[in-house]
């Protein structure tokens, strides 16, 4: 099952492990394990950026073609 995870609370997750990292507040046991968690939100990240990214444009699009049948 996929995680459900808003762009917001990835955002705020990586912050935390950074401070921790940044801190010396992990061992280096746990620095793996945190690393690819931080690799996987930025993954998440950069969907969510490009999946919105894209609804704008499209929205932008609309907006300077009136006669778009999109909304219809």
């Amino acid at each position: 099952m996929a995680e459900s995870l808003k762009y917001s609370e990835a955002i705020e997750e990586l912050e935390n492990i950074v401070n921790e990292i940044e801190d010396d507040q992990i061992s280096l046991d746990e620095l793996t394990v945190k690393l690819k968690r931080a690799s996987y939100l930025i993954k998440k990240c950069k969907k969510a950026l490009f999946e919105t990214e894209q609804e704008v444009k499209t929205i932008l699009d609309e907006m300077k073609d009136p006669e778009s049948d999109s909304d219809k």
